[in-house]
Order: structure tokens, then C-alpha cells, then sequence
């Protein structure tokens, strides 16, 4: 899996990594501090919420054009710079008035226009990676791994944000609703350090920027397309990208309704075994296990064998260690779920490369555009668990009033919001990596900014439909509604692509 790969791969896999997790720790409470700071509605909360994301994968697009114009590296730097002043806006701490509405405002456009010039220009630099003969074979693995990297990031931002709000309030006293605040300011702090990873390492992947001109001149792009094949290339990436659309609809609920569900409606503390799964080295360790598993089967020296087996022994020894301090309640944050998706999406890159590896050997492994249907598949078996979970429960207008009355509510076990989150996964590894890859694939060479911006821009629509459900869930709809809408959106889509699974492949 990790053979063969372009080093230009590990360079820019990191750079992301470093803005991803400043971006997901603000993410993991935003939908919260909106509530908190400023006594939003669940519904305008819900707006606010999906708009942002909407914006954060729309501009992408206007970042592709830029980046056709006047090339991939000066946007993914300009984009850093104009996050990093947006993060900064947010971390100040401005009441709950109109000057503090507007700020964030203004805060929140320039986060969306800098992750619109930075996140799919980079994702182009990584494709560009794979255009040389020796790598060509190597591309879906290649994104997988990148994949992978971005969730190292998102991985750790819930227990960050929970930790320094913590801090914050514990040590120096700040109240719950100023806490939010210095969350946003670790974001400033990952920008730092993504920048510095990417002119560290600049030598490794420069050669995919060589055709870019000067500056005031337009980057040079070879096409050897003829217009009828950049049509029917560019009618299959648009079919595709309007069943992306649903796609995230479905899986951006992690950020809102999940996380209303996980407040709500989710038991607030753990014991045993289980409250081990809400200490993020704990996962950590159940990642080394996985990855030391496969080292001791796919490692074709003894030391390397060796080594694996170390890592694997050690990981079981420190989560052996762990269980014997367990002692008393551990208490669940709601926020601490989000961290569960990119936890598995790490877990589960080696399993799904190495699947798929061992299929491509029997000539079965599925295309990309069947992959992407499996992917909306699975995504609808994650809403059906939580169509378990939810009967028999209150609507959210009585459990809230319950629950600020201070009575006792039904709140159910934290294993089914972690296994919706681990099915969530499957479906996403299905889908987004594999779908950044054919888009890389397929676009025609002179619109591939255009067309990575426009994969953002579906993904944009779908984080805009986002506040749909939660909308719903504000309109006091009972729960088990909500989560059959995602699945039946789920499974519409799936039927879709497999009707033009043909075309697809076609092009593929």
C-alpha cells in the first residue's frame, strides 16, 4: 500500500493533514457555540451551519479557475494566508451583539475563500503526481493515502477542542460561551504549520507546478482531447457530481443532527470496556494494532516482520495497561463522536486498499463509478441504524424541555451513534477518495482545475442540504423520519449510478 507512491504524495498528504485538523476542531463545535454564544435557534443554527460548509466547498470552484489562470501553487498559498486571518477573526472573543455577528460573518467568508483556493488545488497538485507512466496504476491507493493523512488531522481536533475549552474554563476561568474561542484559535496555530510543511518539502512535488508561468502569465496545459471526448468526459463528471450532492448531505449530519442526537438523546458517561473508546489513544493503539497486523502479513523481510510484530504487542500491552486504571464514570462530550469517523477512515485505509489490491489481482476489483454506488449503499444501511436507535424516543422539542427541567429522559447507548459512524466510514471510503481520484482521472487535462472545483461545488450543495434534517429536527419531527429521509436519498441515489454505470465506465 504504501510502496511505490510518488514521496511529492507524502508532502502534500502532511501539508493538508496540519489545515484539516485545525479546520475539524473548529468544526467539531461550531454548530455548538452558535447555540451557546449567541442563543441561536436549532433551525438558523442549522442555516449558519450548512451555509458555511456550502461555502467552504463552493469557492473551490472560483479557486480552480484562479488556479487554471495563474497556477495551482501561488493559490494554495494565498489560500493559506486568508484562512489563517479568518481563524484569527474567530479566536477573539466579541460578545453575542451585532459587531460579534458580523465579525464572525466576515470571519467565516474568508475560512470558505481560502479552503476554496487551498483544499482542491492541492488535491490537483496530488493527481498531476500520477500522470507519470510508473505511478499511473498507483492513483486510487495514492488518494486513498491522502485520504488517510487528512483524517490523521480530523482525528485529533474533537479531543483538542474539548480540551482546551476544558482548560480554558477550569484554569482560567473563561465562561462556556468565550471558551469556543480558543478552539478556533488552534486552527491559527495548524495553518503555521501546514505552511511550513509545504515549502519544507516543496522540492518533492515541484515538478507538477514546472508549467505554470510566470507571474501575469497563464499556465501552460497540454490537451491532446478531441472535443467530442472532452464533451462526454465532462457529461459523466456531471452525473457524477449530482449524486456527490446526497452523498454528503447524508454524511455532513456528523457536525448537526448527530451531534444534536449525541447531546440529546446519548447517554453522558461510559464505564468499562466501552468508555475506553472515548480516549483518542486508545484508537490510536487499535490503529497500530491494524496497521502491525498487516506489516506481519505483507512484509517480505524478517525484520520487518519483526518490527510489526513489536508494534502490535506493544499496542495490546498499553490497552491491556489502559483497562487496568479504568475506575468510575468517564464522562462523554458530544463533540468527542466527531472523532470517531476519521479514527475508522485510518483504521480502515489498509483494509480497503488491500481488498481492493487483492481483487485488482484476480482482474474483479470494481470501477471507480461502482464503487462510488456501493459507496450510497452503505451510506443508507449507517441511517438505518439510527432508525434503530431512535424509536420509542422523545421528539426534540419534549426531550430538551425535559432535560432543561431538569428530569430524567431516555438516553441510549453510545454504541449506536459509533456504529453509524463506522458505517458512515465504509461509505465514505468507497466514495470520496475514489471519487477525487476519477475526477483527477477523467477531467480534460486544460479544465482539471474547473472541473476538481466543481467536484467541491456538488459537495457544496450537498453541505447546504445539510440543514434539511435539521430543520426537521427544529420542526419537531420524531426522529426515526429524519434518519429515513437520509437513507431513502441514499438508496435513489445508488440506483442512479448503477442506471448509468455503462457511461461511466466508459470514460473511466
Amino acid at each position: 500500500m504504501f510502496e511505490n507512491q510518488p514521496k511529492g504524495l507524502w508532502a502534500l498528504a502532511l501539508a493538508n493533514t496540519g489545515e484539516r485538523f485545525g479546520y475539524y476542531t473548529m468544526l467539531a463545535v461550531f454548530a455548538l457555540f452558535l447555540q451557546a454564544n449567541f442563543g441561536f435557534a436549532t433551525g438558523t443554527a442549522s442555516t449558519i451551519y450548512s451555509t458555511f460548509l456550502m461555502l467552504v466547498y463552493f469557492l473551490p470552484v472560483i479557486g480552480g479557475i484562479a488556479a487554471d489562470r495563474w497556477g495551482f501553487g501561488r493559490m494554495v498559498t494565498t489560500g493559506i494566508i486568508i484562512m489563517f486571518v479568518g481563524y484569527l477573526l474567530l479566536s477573539f472573543p466579541l460578545g453575542s451583539g451585532t459587531p460579534a455577528i458580523l465579525a464572525m460573518s466576515a470571519a467565516l467568508l474568508l475560512v470558505s475563500l481560502g479552503t476554496g483556493l487551498f483544499k482542491g488545488n492541492l488535491q490537483v497538485m496530488v493527481g498531476r503526481l500520477y500522470d507519470e507512466a510508473r505511478y499511473s496504476d498507483r492513483r486510487d491507493a495514492g488518494f486513498s493515502l491522502f485520504y488517510m493523512a487528512i483524517n490523521i488531522g480530523a482525528m485529533f481536533a474533537p479531543t483538542a477542542a474539548i480540551a482546551i475549552m476544558n482548560w480554558a474554563q477550569q484554569d482560567l476561568g473563561i465562561s462556556e460561551a468565550d471558551s469556543y474561542h480558543f478552539a478556533f484559535g488552534v486552527a491559527c496555530a495548524s495553518l503555521i504549520v501546514s505552511i511550513a510543511i509545504y515549502y519544507a518539502f516543496k522540492s518533492w512535488f515541484s515538478h507538477v507546478l514546472e508549467n505554470e508561468g510566470k507571474k501575469g502569465e497563464k499556465a501552460e496545459v497540454v490537451d491532446t482531447l478531441t472535443p467530442a471526448e472532452t464533451r462526454e468526459r465532462i457529461i459523466c463528471l456531471c452525473l457524477v457530481f449530482a449524486v456527490v450532492i446526497f452523498f454528503w448531505m447524508a454524511f455532513h449530519q456528523n457536525g448537526l443532527t448527530l451531534t444534536f442526537f449525541a447531546r440529546d438523546y446519548t447517554q453522558t458517561s461510559s464505564t468499562g470496556l466501552q468508555s475506553m473508546m472515548f480516549d483518542v489513544t486508545n484508537l490510536v493503539a487499535c490503529i497500530f494494532i491494524v496497521y502491525g497486523l498487516f506489516g506481519l502479513f505483507q512484509s517480505k523481510t524478517s525484520s520487518g516482520k519483526g518490527f510489526s510484530g513489536v508494534l502490535v504487542a506493544a499496542a495490546a500491552g498499553y490497552l491491556a495497561w489502559q483497562y487496568t486504571r479504568l475506575s468510575g464514570d468517564v464522562p462523554v462530550f458530544a463533540p468527542i463522536f466527531q472523532q470517531f469517523n476519521p479514527c475508522f477512515v485510518v483504521m480502515l485505509t489498509p483494509v480497503s486498499v488491500g481488498v481492493f489490491s487483492w481483487l485488482a489481482k484476480k482482474g474483479k476489483e470494481p470501477s471507480s463509478p461502482k464503487k462510488i454506488g456501493l459507496g450510497m449503499l452503505v451510506a443508507a444501511c449507517g441511517f438505518f441504524i439510527m432508525i434503530g436507535a431512535s424509536l420509542g424516543l422523545l421528539l426534540p422539542d419534549a426531550q430538551t424541555a425535559a432535560i432543561e427541567a431538569g428530569e430524567e429522559v431516555t438516553r441510549v447507548s453510545a454504541n449506536w451513534l459509533v456504529s453509524t459512524y463506522l458505517v458512515l466510514t465504509f461509505a465514505e471510503l468507497l466514495l470520496s477518495p475514489i471519487g477525487i481520484s476519477f475526477v483527477s482521472k477523467v477531467a480534460p487535462p486544460k479544465y482539471a482545475g474547473l472541473m476538481m472545483g466543481l467536484w467541491f461545488a456538488s459537495t457544496a450543495i450537498g453541505n447546504f442540504l445539510v440543514q434539511i434534517p435539521g430543520l426537521l429536527w427544529g420542526a419537531n419531527v420524531q426522529l426515526p423520519y429524519i434518519w429515513a429521509v437520509l437513507a431513502g436519498i441514499c438508496l435513489v441515489s445508488a440506483l442512479f449510478i448503477f442506471s448509468i454505470l455503462k457511461k461511466l465506465e466508459k470514460v473511466a
